[in-house]
């Protein structure tokens, strides 16, 4: 009786108490089998509308994958997803063109100020040739297969101190948050700030103590993270259309059949359009929102920061690396 008993233990254990149910013809091996797992890290918060586009995009690919979405940081830190997603830690990353960049200087060119009209013109870009002969570049080089841009929304200045801003000159000696890296770093100096680099968790103490005078961010993402609790004004500077890029490992991608790609890229592009309609409507919202809770909203002399930015760009070392040609192919779009 106990080692019949123990048996039974031993079957149900191991899945294959199925057998005793006239199901013998499952093996361990068949039971077992699952799913491929992709995990997804992103810095942005669940609460995010991001998080909502990467929960809508698990339900599309949900028949071939597991999705398991970390978000907070919580389980690579800021710019590190794209060297997990290399060396095989991680299968999806919304990935900041400002890290592909560290590894591609040609890539500094999609991280140049007033570079992108808006939202519709990113989206085209990325669909034309001159876009996909930036993804494949990134494909080759990095291994990583790029899905589509995920717009958050126009990167404006917000402040904590009451100065008011006109010109890029009003910006000198404002300690302006920037995320670390080179090209992040640089977009700050073309504002004529002085850029400082920190995590995106620590902005909001940054401000609060003053260990920065502001910091630049789309506006969703400032009420996201409450940034607006400690910041007395918004400069509409709309000097960057803020996108990171939906990215999957190209080892991933090209280990799915051609119907599993065409079901991927699908729940990509449903996915991106949901996240970029609630972000641009969110937008409009947020102006009358943050006004209500006292804080100053302007527009300031947007042609002098253009040229400014301009002038800073092209004369700069990264402008050195850039496609020839393919600024004047993006304004063309």
């Amino acid at each position: 009786m106990t080692i019949e008993t123990t048996r039974r233990r031993f079957l149900a254990g191991t899945g294959m108490a199925a057998a005793s149910l006239g199901l013998s013809g499952l093996s361990i091996t068949a039971h077992a089998q699952g799913k491929p797992k992709l995990r997804f890290s992103a810095v942005f918060s669940e609460q995010d509308i991001r998080a909502e586009m990467m929960k809508k995009f698990a339900e599309g690919v949900a028949g071939d994958f597991t999705f398991e979405g970390y978000y907070g940081g919580t389980l690579f830190k800021q710019g590190t997803e794209l060297v997990a997603i290399q060396r095989g830690n991680l299968e999806m990353g919304n990935i900041a063109p400002q890290d592909i960049s560290k590894q591609i200087p040609a890539w500094s060119i999609l991280t140049a100020a007033y570079l992108f009209r808006d939202a519709d013109h990113l989206a085209k870009f990325f669909a034309s040739a001159p876009g996909a002969e930036m993804k494949k570049m990134a494909d080759e080089k990095l291994g990583i297969h790029i899905l589509g841009p995920t717009y958050f929304g126009a990167r404006q200045v917000g402040l904590k101190p009451n100065k008011k801003i006109a010109t890029p000159a009003d910006l000198a000696g404002i300690k302006l948050r920037m995320p670390p890296g080179e090209a992040w770093q640089f977009l700050g100096e073309s504002l004529g700030a002085n850029p400082t680099p920190m995590a995106y968790a620590e902005v909001y103490t940054g401000l609060q103590t003053g260990a920065i005078d502001g910091q630049d961010n789309p506006l969703p993402n400032v009420e996201n993270m409450k940034f607006y609790e400690v910041m007395s004004q918004i400069v509409l500077t709309s000097h960057l259309v803020g996108f990171d890029l939906l990215t999957v490992s190209s080892k991933v991608w090209k280990g799915m059949s051609a119907d599993a790609q065409k079901r991927f890229q699908a729940a990509a592009d449903a996915a991106i359009d949901f996240s970029t309609k609630k972000h641009q409507a969110r937008e409009k919202e947020l102006l009358d929102l943050f006004k209500s809770k006292g804080l100053n909203i302007y527009q300031p002399d947007q042609a002098a920061f253009r040229k400014h930015a301009q002038a800073k760009y092209l004369a700069s070392d990264l402008a050195k690396d850039w496609p020839k040609g393919m600024v004047d192919k993006i304004n063309a779009l």
